[in-house]
């Protein structure tokens, strides 16, 4: 069976959600489901080090590989991380060849990057060879960049000749914004700007992801008629509203049954 990273690299249509509350269990739950990723967030949410751990620990035990989403294109941030084990990283706003060069080299060992030694859960606390992981980790982990403005579309041919880089995951929301139109994420000149970008990056033989909140249908429909082959859409909170609304219209419509 292949891993996400194989995947990835043959352009696989692939499935992963949002992990955003702080409580683990969720992604022991949801790992369960069937999907090919966790997409566990620490940019935009509550999940600090310690709640990260544990959600590691869930996922792997429910068996899904799982991918984290760092706050920002730091070094510091990514090499904290990825000692944990997780199967890869997503590194937001990454704009330019340099942004992403200093991205990739935060996540590899010298003499090809400068990613600091010290993996703990990665080796498993010591019972896997560090001289091993050292070698397999360059050709292993999952590296995920996103393209969230009018700057990084522009710069995206250049970009896509990193070898480095597994999937260019569009932030649709952040691209609007960069161009004006903040949450503008369907009209006609955020649009024009995916289409340019994914054509590069089909050109490239590249992995293409989209991050959505929505799990309406006609949305992700529409990502996927893109031409994107990783979805990434829905999260554990929107889950449980969604589930929650449904329960309480067929509860009072039941009340209302005379």
């Amino acid at each position: 069976m292949k891993n996400l990273k194989q995947k990835l690299r043959d352009r696989e249509e692939i499935c992963g959600m949002h992990v955003c509350l702080t409580e683990p269990c969720i992604s022991e739950l949801c790992a369960g489901l069937g999907y090919d990723f966790l997409w566990i967030d620490t940019e935009h949410t509550a999940i600090d080090y310690q709640n990260l751990l544990y959600h590691l620990m869930g996922a792997r035990a429910g068996g899904t590989e799982t991918l984290v989403r760092i706050p920002w294109n730091d070094p510091i941030m990514a090499k904290r991380v990825l000692e944990m084990g997780p199967a890869g990283i997503i590194i937001p706003t990454v704009n330019t060849p340099e942004e992403l060069d200093r991205a990739m080299k935060a996540t590899l060992y010298p003499p090809y990057g400068n990613r600091g030694f010290g993996p703990l859960r990665a080796v498993r606390y010591g019972l896997e060879d560090t001289d091993a992981y050292i070698e397999a980790t360059r050709d292993e982990m999952v590296r995920c960049v996103q393209i969230e403005s009018e700057q990084a579309v522009k710069n995206l041919r250049e970009m896509a000749r990193n070898p480095y880089v597994d999937c260019f995951v569009f932030g649709p929301c952040d691209l609007s914004g960069s161009i004006g139109k903040l949450n503008h994420v369907f009209e006609k000149q955020t649009s024009s700007l995916i289409d340019e970008a994914v054509a590069i990056l089909k050109e490239a033989g590249k992995s293409i992801g989209v991050s959505t909140g929505s799990s309406d249908k006609e949305v992700i429909s529409y990502w996927h008629e893109k031409g994107i082959n990783v979805l990434s859409a829905g999260s554990d909170y929107v889950h449980i509203m969604e589930g929650a609304q449904r329960e309480l219209a067929m509860m009072r419509n039941i009340q209302c049954v005379k």
